[in-house]
Formats: structure tokens, sequence, C-alpha cells
């Protein structure tokens, strides 16, 4: 009876353990139905490639199709003085980079020890973040269409800041105008720099594309042509 009793025992935990083990694998989250599907592409994306290549293909005369200009790159950045008496600035600043962008940003530290502001070679005075890709058009989808009308008086954006190599920066006074930001949780308003790199040489292909990709430029304004 011992013997019976022991392996009935013996039974009984085995079948516990199996009923263990189901029930953790029950508290597993289930896949998503559209785990396996490809990811979209981007909606900027098609339309470049559908209308916006074709016409400034036509527009310049490009009859290589590497010749015609398309975006390569978008970065962001932002320079915190404040970080360096107040290293936690940069950490909020690091978090809202991040959901603007939907990457993670990269610190970025001193090249050099400057003693009158108290600045030590290798502190974290700001951080950047370079999107490309799917990234970088979906960023420039909700820049467009979102942001830029969020911002006070806007009233277009000036031709006059590209480089000369076909690259075009600009300023953003607040992070506020990006509707990913939770207003309520903002503790200090700060601006960015935003630039687009594209591959072509010159202003007035990059003014094209940029234009053609719903950047609202004001239209009284000339390019400034960057001579070397």
């Amino acid at each position: 009876m011992a013997t019976k009793e022991k392996t009935a025992g013996k039974g009984g935990a085995k079948g516990g353990s199996k009923g263990g083990r189901g029930e953790k694998s029950a508290m597993l989250p289930s896949s998503h139905k559209g785990e396996q599907l490809p990811v979209p592409v981007p909606r900027l994306r098609e339309y470049y490639t559908a209308t916006v290549r074709p016409k400034l293909a036509a527009q310049f005369g490009l009859t290589n199709p590497h010749e015609v200009p398309q975006l390569e790159k978008i970065v962001l950045n932002v320079g915190m003085g404040e970080a360096i008496k107040t290293p936690k600035v940069l950490d909020t600043v690091v978090d809202e980079l991040a959901v603007i962008s939907g990457q993670k940003p990269v610190r970025k530290k001193a090249k050099k020890s400057i003693a009158n502001f108290g600045l030590r070679q290798g502190q974290e005075v700001g951080a950047s973040v370079t999107l490309r890709g799917a990234r970088m058009w979906e960023f420039l989808d909700r820049f467009v269409s979102t942001a830029l009308p969020r911002v006070r008086d806007f009233r277009g954006l000036s031709t006059r800041s590209f480089d000369g190599r076909g690259n075009y920066s600009m300023g953003v006074k607040e992070q506020m105008i990006f509707p990913e930001i939770n207003y309520d949780q903002v503790e200090q308003i700060h601006g960015m720099d935003i630039t687009f790199v594209t591959t072509t040489t010159k202003d007035d292909q990059a003014l094209a594309l940029l234009r053609e990709l719903g950047m609202p430029f004001r239209g009284d304004e000339k390019p400034v042509v960057v001579k070397h």
C-alpha cells in the first residue's frame, strides 16, 4: 500500500507540474494577427516614387535616374547649455527626442573645455538623432502635415537656409509643435535644429524636391546661391 501511495504521489506531482507549465504558457501574450505581414511602405515614399521623381526628372531634364534628387536623411539636433549645471535636463531632452523621432538619440559631448562657461571636455551638452529609410519618410510626413501647422503665426519656410550643397536647415523654437509631446509633462521648453540632407549638390533641385514633398516654402523669396 505504501508503494502505491508513493507512486500515486509521484503521479500527482508530475501531473501538477504539467498543469503549471500549461498555466505559464497560457499567461504568455499571444502573437498579433498581422505580425507576419510585411511592413507597409510609407505614404510619402510612395508619393515620391510615383509622382515627385518623374516630375523632377522632367523639370531638370535628367535622363539618368540616379541623378534625380532624393531625400537621404533628416538630422534632429538639440543643444542644451543648461546641462552643464543640471545634467538631468538632458535626460528629459533625450526622452522627448526619442518620442518625436521614434528612434534612440545619441548624446553629444563637448569636444574641448571652455573655462569661462564651466565646460569640460567630454561633458554631455546635447543630443541628436539621424533618421533614414521608413522613419525618415514618416517623420517628414508628420512634420509637414501636423507639426508645422501648429507653429504660431506660421507664414511659410524661408528659402534662404540652403547651404549651397543641396541641404536645408531650419530651427524649431519649441518642441510643443509635435503632437507626440504631452504639454502637461513638459518641464522646460526648448528648440531644435532640423537638417534635411538630399543627394543633390544644387540648391534649386533640393528646393524643388522639398517643395514637391510638401514643405511649405514662402514663394516671395529666392534662394541664395552660394558660389564656391
